[in-house]
């Protein structure tokens, strides 16, 4: 993978090889000749006695998932100190995980988007879609078994897919900013929705989709070991595969990518796609978890994810994130709100505590994007 920046003065570009995509925990290291300053940091290095596995290691201490990972734990024990009868039980914790589970898969899917320095505001929206496609299928083909729960699924996943689809073509061929984009079909997905319904829930009737949520593995639902094998995949996509590090190299210059031979505007339709079929995974996960649609409980959900994905490490402006660090990102703001309610906090607090975390996390992460660009 290369990394390409023009130097201001001469109006030349300068090349840059990396080992891997470029991530909290990624070397990258410059392309010099041999004998050059690259082979006397070498040498420096080899001398400080400080090998390359220790500096690795001392970086991955040093990155946002892991001060977020400090935060996390700070913050269950101070709920658990506050609350030492309700907080830190099994139920409690596993309802946070639960809960958690939902947000988290769409999670994965915004760190896509914002790696490419795209942006994502519809996902609430097209879970609240996606579920009511779902329930209007299952309706719709009759029955009570996993089948009937299978075309749910397909059509909760096709609903996410075109909502994402149609945004990545108005950001791409038209040329809307994503934020305008997402935006619009955030309240475009809501309306539809609120028309297929005349504004009214729908409740899950399938015996099928009440065993899912009723039976436990190891003690966990279902839908928190479907969250956990998105979580792994998308990972694992977006760290070790081409398309992974043509992600990277798109939010990180999307004019070097092109290039590069990169097609930019069909690799971002497939991320906006991908973002809106996670979206339409979570509507039925919802179904499974509340086994009904929740048209008005998915308005911050965008809000949620987004301050989960930043202050996991994920740049705003694009070009760096990881999967891993997402998800402890993610859990910081859930355990925040469960923690404030079992506090008896009124709601209202939430939101307004999400929003100023929200602010510090972008705020730092211009912080650290201009340490980066004086580095």
């Amino acid at each position: 993978m290369s990394r390409i920046e023009r130097d201001p003065e001469l109006g030349t570009e300068k090349g840059y090889a990396a080992s891997s995509a470029p991530s909290e925990l990624a070397i990258t290291t410059p392309t010099e000749p041999a004998g050059g300053p690259a082979g006397d940091a070498v040498d420096a290095v080899a001398a400080s006695g400080v090998s390359a596995r220790s500096r690795l290691i001392r970086r991955g201490f040093s990155s946002s998932p892991a001060y977020m990972f400090a935060v996390l734990v700070v913050m269950f024990v101070i709920f658990s100190a506050l609350s030492p009868t309700t907080f830190p039980t099994q139920a409690n914790v596993k309802n946070l995980v639960v809960d958690t589970s939902i947000v988290l898969v769409m999670s994965v899917g915004m760190t896509y988007v914002m790696v490419a320095a795209g942006f994502d505001l519809s996902i609430g929206s097209v879970l609240v879609f996606a579920g009511i496609c779902a329930v209007k299928t299952m309706t719709w083909v009759g029955g009570q078994g996993y089948g009937t729960a299978l075309a749910g699924l397909v059509a909760a996943l096709l609903g996410g897919v075109a909502w994402g689809l149609f945004n990545g073509f108005c950001v791409t061929r038209l040329r809307v900013p994503a934020l305008i984009t997402t935006l619009g079909t955030l309240g475009a997905a809501l309306g539809i929705a609120n028309l297929m319904t005349n504004g009214n829930d729908i409740s899950v009737s399938q015996k099928s989709m009440i065993q899912l949520q009723i039976d436990d593995v190891l003690g966990m639902p279902w839908i928190v070991w479907l969250s956990l094998v998105v979580v792994l995949i998308g990972g694992a996509v977006l760290r070790y595969t081409r398309f992974g590090r043509h992600t990277y190299v798109i939010g990180s210059n999307d004019e070097a990518a092109r290039r590069a031979g990169i097609n930019v505007n069909a690799h971002l339709v497939k991320l906006y796609a991908i973002s809106g079929a996670l979206a339409g995974l979570a509507g039925m996960m919802s179904l499974v978890r509340f086994s009904t649609t929740t048209i008005g409980g998915h308005s911050q959900d965008a809000l949620t994810v987004i301050t989960g994905v930043i202050l996991g490490g994920t740049s705003l402006y694009g070009g760096y994130g990881v999967v891993l660090g997402t998800v402890i990102g993610i859990f910081i703001p859930t355990v925040l709100q469960n923690g404030l309610v079992v506090q008896n906090v009124q709601p209202f607090w939430q939101n307004v505590a999400i929003g100023f975390i929200l602010i510090g996390a972008v705020y730092l992460d211009q912080l650290k994007r201009r340490a980066r660009d004086k580095g």
